[in-house]
């Protein structure tokens, strides 16, 4: 039986690591995110935040 072929999805970065990445504040980061601008993020069911490494540099473009 042949073996279907699973594309992996890169990881989600944690929100830590975007911040570090952008050199960004936590505090600046939430108030960015109260005015519906920053990176497209993932809200996992535990409420952490993940954000792909695209979307974030296709933020960081803008």
């Amino acid at each position: 039986m042949p073996r279907k072929s699973v594309t992996a999805r890169p990881p989600a970065l944690k929100l830590a690591e975007v911040l570090a990445e952008i050199r960004m504040s936590p505090s600046a980061f939430y108030r960015m995110r109260a005015r519906g601008q920053p990176p497209r993020m993932i809200k996992l069911p535990d409420g952490e935040l993940r954000c792909r490494r695209t979307d974030s540099h296709a933020w960081w473009q803008t």
